[in-house]
């Protein structure tokens, strides 16, 4: 049952940050602090929907949820990383953190 609570916790934040990634001025111009093209903003927003659906689906089949936490978990690790190399301040990666510990948890839960 925790599993299945943390995936569609996961899974409302990631529909929500993929929509803001096609919405939101703030999200045009973190990519471009970034140094990162805008068509991978797009790209990016549509990954984290694929993990979104990704948990709903796994709610059912469990290795679907299992994957997509891993799915979730690398982008997240690649947020991270994009943080570190653009020297932002620890603090703005925290809820990347959050994120990628609490897939892998999903992920663990479901295999």
């Amino acid at each position: 049952m925790l599993a299945i609570i943390i995936q569609i916790i996961l899974a409302l934040g990631f529909f929500m940050f993929g929509l803001m990634k096609f919405t939101s001025e703030k999200m045009v111009e973190g990519f471009n602090h970034f140094g990162l093209p805008q068509w991978f903003r797009i790209v990016t927003g549509i990954f984290e929907w694929i993990g979104a659906i990704g948990l709903i689906v796994g709610i059912w089949y469990p290795i679907v949820a299992a994957l997509s936490g891993i799915w979730i978990a690398i982008i997240m690790f690649f947020a991270i990383i994009t943080h570190i190399r653009a020297k932002d301040p620890l603090s703005q990666s925290g809820m990347p953190v959050v994120f990628l510990i609490l897939s892998v948890f999903v992920s663990f839960l479901n295999i």
